[in-house]
């Protein structure tokens, strides 16, 4: 998330582990200037680089946030159930989605976006 606009830039599906970390960490290394703050998992001080790498619940606040409004809006975040697709694909989708719609807030300007949200 970045700090600044509060915006989602980047998330994978999985166990909270290091192998799924490393596959949210390719998608953001390239990221070379930011800071990453972290809760005092041991996973996150594995692969972060420890320059910049800050690891207290001090600093997390607006990402226990975001989930907590992620798990608001997606029903399929909090409880299982018969009524929703639990398939990854459909959960990223949904993520997409909410993400997009989270942070641009015109319909109109959601027309060009929309199309490429699912491709």
């Amino acid at each position: 998330m970045d700090s600044k606009t509060r915006k989602t830039i980047a998330w994978v599906t999985g166990d909270r582990d290091v192998a799924t970390f490393k596959k949210l960490y390719k998608q953001i290394k390239h990221l070379k200037k930011c800071k990453f703050y972290t809760d005092k998992w041991v996973g996150f001080s594995k692969v972060l680089p420890k320059k910049r790498h800050f690891a207290s619940k001090k600093y997390t606040f607006n990402i226990e946030q975001n989930n907590s409004n992620t798990r608001h809006y997606l029903a399929r975040m909090v409880r299982k159930s018969k009524v929703i697709s639990r398939s990854e694909f459909m959960l990223n989708i949904s993520l997409k989605l909410l993400f997009s719609l989270s942070f641009d807030p015109s319909p109109l300007q959601l027309l060009p976006q929309s199309i490429d949200i699912f491709i």
